[in-house]
């Protein structure tokens, strides 16, 4: 029998008037909660983590109205509207968001206010009006400065670490950014900043980054099955070490669950993110709606998991526990991982919800 992360879990659903749909970001930070409502083009803040099951948000961003859910808020990209917003960071202060379908990140120099309140910066384009891949369009070389299709981002709170998804590669904007269209100083997966060509032994599909609190970085690679794992981030700029490999033999595997029927400790299925906690790593097991506890960081390829949320065994991965009804144990595709003094929150994007899971 598998071990249980222990503590107890609740589930938040968001405004009653404004309920979530499939919100694949989520952030804590100073007892706030942020959410990407990816389904519906806004991000939700609350001032405090929510204590009932549709208690409404402080503001939103990305729309007129706290209820209006139009790509881009019905009209064109500006330093105000989101497509599609995804992964999240603050530090209290500061504010990014991965605004992934404008192939952009926009930086809030202080916490947003009031409703729709516009970014300060942008990151991926030369202004607020632009949001084509890599600047140019579909197919263009990219660059220190482009992004295309940006779906994760963290910071140590020196730097800027944003997983580029659509040019397989995490870029590093070391100092943190104080203008617009600023280049990146640093990039993991790549030899160069116009290299975006397929190489297994990096990221093919970086749908994460993560940095921990020694300098660690674990890049979640969606589309291989796995993570990936260095202990220092500077070690991994232009491909100066392999990474550890985590749900996978070794860099050349990439099977769903490892080609196996079911899925074991040591397996992943589509994962999407990953948080550092008490010196070692949660994975979001996305694919198999579960949530992995590895309770030391790897130091070889392929280890197992010690506990689990979302299923009750390490060889189950159905939705909701296999029941048509989710229940505050369940999970049914959990993407994205944020977790502040012993709370976990888990966007459980296919139940259109948040778990809160507090640690025992």
């Amino acid at each position: 029998m598998a071990r249980a992360i222990p503590g107890q879990s609740r589930v938040f659903l968001g405004d009653a008037h404004n309920p979530l749909l499939a919100p694949r970001g989520v952030h804590l930070v100073g007892g706030r909660l942020f959410v990407a409502d990816t389904g519906q083009n806004r991000v939700f803040i609350w001032n405090t983590v929510p204590t009932t099951l549709h208690q409404a948000p402080d503001i939103v961003l990305g729309q007129v109205e706290k209820g209006d859910t139009d790509r881009n808020a019905g009209g064109k990209v500006s330093g105000s509207t989101l497509i599609y917003p995804s992964g999240l960071w603050s530090d209290g202060s500061r504010l990014v968001v991965c605004d992934a379908w404008n192939h952009r990140v926009l930086i809030w120099n202080t916490l947003p206010t009031e409703d729709g309140q516009p970014a300060d910066l942008v990151l991926g384009q030369p202004d607020f009006l632009g949001n084509a891949p890599n600047v140019s369009g579909i197919g263009s070389t990219p660059s220190a400065q482009s992004l295309n299709w940006p779906y994760g981002v963290d910071s140590d709170g020196e730097r800027l670490f944003v997983a580029d998804t659509g040019n397989r590669r995490v870029l590093v904007f070391d100092p943190f950014p104080t203008e617009s269209f600023a280049a990146a100083r640093g990039v993991i997966g790549k030899a160069d900043f116009a290299d975006r060509d397929y190489d297994h032994q990096q990221a093919i599909w970086p749908y994460s980054v993560k940095v921990g609190p020694d300098g660690e970085l674990a890049i979640t690679d969606t589309q291989y099955y796995r993570v990936l794992y260095y202990a220092s981030w500077s070690s991994a700029l232009h491909l100066r070490t392999r990474p550890i490999v985590i749900g996978q033999e070794n860099l050349e595997a990439n099977g769903q669950n490892q080609f196996r029927w079911f899925p074991e400790a040591n397996t992943l299925n589509w994962c999407y993110d990953t948080a550092f906690h008490a010196g070692g790593l949660l994975v979001a097991d996305t694919g198999n709606s579960r949530v992995l506890h590895f309770s030391h960081l790897p130091t070889a390829n392929n280890p197992a998991a010690d506990a689990l949320l979302g299923q009750a065994s390490f060889n189950v991965g159905i939705e909701n526990r296999n029941s048509i009804k989710a229940s505050p144990e369940s999970m049914y595709w959990p993407f994205h991982l944020a977790i502040e003094e012993g709370l976990l929150a888990v966007a459980d994007t296919g139940n259109h919800r948040i778990i809160l899971h507090k640690f025992a």
